[in-house]
């Protein structure tokens, strides 16, 4: 791959600091790899594809799926790789490479960052149809499992699960140079019909003072036991490491909470998944949160316009990307906003005016593969012209770095190599000001290719540390006449 690292002048100046992130889903084979069995070779060519994808469309972090039923897309010493990998659970590539560690790579090369998905409670999915390796947890355990619907869970009500899971969690922080870790909205299953969640036995034996008449709090309170435990797992190992969660769009009905949002959720973060999300924004206990706000503007019980402006509301001060739903995007959808890519745009461009909402989570890569009712195009045409750093980490000790030197070769940008520097911004400007400059590229080259232009253009370099903290601005270049 030619990492070429290349701009072009935006017809409007887009945020210079904004999440622009892709959920790269491995269960059931849903977006990588498109199928169990691949070769290896087919293997790292759909994923560098699909990068460079995203790179080209301006995003800037991959959400990676790595355990999606407690197996595993990575070199772990305690769970199988994943049958959504080669066709069977526990059969290791062949060659062998570690898809993490080369998607952290990979990303890294294209200064990206790669947040590690991970689904806490989730142990077999389509439990009647999958054959589990005999070392798979819930061989090793069964009595730490319950089964519900079609799949089976992790009872949440044990601490030995509360145990292990941490345990898996800080296994991946402290090998793998990620970026942060992630969960979705999978806690507690959501509730089918008619059949109520197997865990009266459990709640018995430990629910404590919550017994007998509180287990709905009991439920969410041993949500937040592992949440929190989490947590304080990943930041003893690397206490920067963000903590993300991408909970449902809806944490209550405004009918059962004053404090909730205006909106008709047939099911609720806290009401039905036991996730108090507000919680664990308030205590801390997580770094980032992006609630999966799938539904369109104005849309009757569930408007998306009210529900970002609720969650902005009640972020807590931390950032705040909302999770999109661009597989919602249909020529023949029921609901017409949904039948162009504009309600996409009309949704990030509504984002950006909303003080305290910071970007966006896009759901899910192979919509970008498919290039649904042309969204790529619209993204690059229209709200990502440029392309935009990732926020400033608070938990990161910033580094001081220092600025590069900025030289001219050839027609092509060039400058030195700074310590601690993970990659560099290029900023355009038509002036020698910071007043109307714009992010012309960013990379982790030392060069950057300027097209043949008339107009003359000034250009300056920054590099950037871990935390997303950049030094000052280099020297100024005029390009042009």
């Amino acid at each position: 791959m030619m990492l070429v690292a290349l701009g072009s002048m935006a017809k409007k100046k887009s945020p210079e600091r904004e999440m622009r992130a892709v959920w790269v889903a491995t269960v059931d084979n849903i977006d990588w790899p498109s199928k169990a069995g691949l070769s290896v070779e087919d293997q790292k060519k759909e994923m560098t594809t699909l990068l460079d994808q995203h790179k080209k469309n301006g995003m800037n972090t991959i959400v990676f799926q790595i355990r999606p039923a407690t197996d595993a897309f990575y070199q772990s010493p305690y769970e199988p790789w994943s049958q959504w990998l080669s066709g069977e659970q526990g059969i290791a590539p062949d060659p062998f490479y570690d898809p993490l560690q080369f998607a952290v790579e990979e990303c890294h090369k294209r200064a990206m960052e790669l947040h590690a998905w991970m689904n806490p409670y989730r142990a077999v999915f389509l439990y009647q149809e999958t054959e589990t390796d005999p070392e798979h947890i819930t061989n090793q355990h069964p009595e730490w499992f319950l089964t519900y619907g079609k799949h089976r869970y992790f009872n949440p009500g044990l601490q030995e699960t509360r145990d292990y899971v941490s345990k898996i969690v800080g296994d991946v922080v402290r090998r793998y140079d990620i970026d942060a870790i992630h969960f979705d909205d999978y806690f507690y299953p959501y509730k089918i019909a008619g059949e109520p969640f197997p865990d009266s036995l459990s709640f018995a034996q430990n629910g404590g003072e919550f017994y007998p008449n509180r287990i709905d709090d009991w439920r969410r309170d041993n949500v937040n036991r592992v949440i929190k435990q989490i947590n304080d797992t990943i930041k003893s190992i690397k206490p920067w490491m963000p903590f993300g969660i991408s909970p449902f769009g809806v944490w209550r009905n405004k009918d059962m909470d004053k404090s909730g949002s205006r909106t008709k959720a047939g099911q609720t973060n806290y009401d039905d998944l036991y996730a108090d999300v507000l919680l664990w924004l308030k205590n801390d206990w997580i770094d980032y949160v992006t609630p999966q706000i799938y539904w369109h503007i104005g849309k009757k019980v569930a408007d998306y316009r009210k529900i970002a402006k609720w969650w902005r509301r009640n972020s807590y001060g931390k950032p705040c990307y909302i999770g999109q739903g661009v597989y919602r995007l249909d020529s023949i959808s029921t609901a017409k906003a949904w039948r162009s890519a504009d309600q996409i745009i009309r949704q990030i461009k509504l984002n950006r005016r909303l003080k305290g909402l910071n970007g966006s989570m896009f759901f899910c890569s192979k919509n970008f593969t498919e290039n649904r009712l042309g969204i790529n195009e619209a993204l690059q045409t229209e709200v990502y012209q440029s392309p935009a750093l990732n926020l400033e980490n608070s938990n990161y000790q910033a580094t001081r770095l220092k600025a590069p030197k900025l030289q001219m070769k050839e027609g092509v940008l060039t400058w030195n190599a700074v310590e601690g520097a993970i990659y560099y911004v290029v900023y355009q400007s038509s002036g020698k000001s910071v007043k109307n400059d714009k992010v012309f590229c960013i990379t982790t080259l030392l060069e950057s290719g300027i097209s043949k232009q008339e107009e003359k253009m000034f250009y300056s370099v920054k590099s950037v540390d871990r935390g997303h903290f950049e030094s000052v601005a280099s020297n100024w270049i005029r390009v042009g006449k």
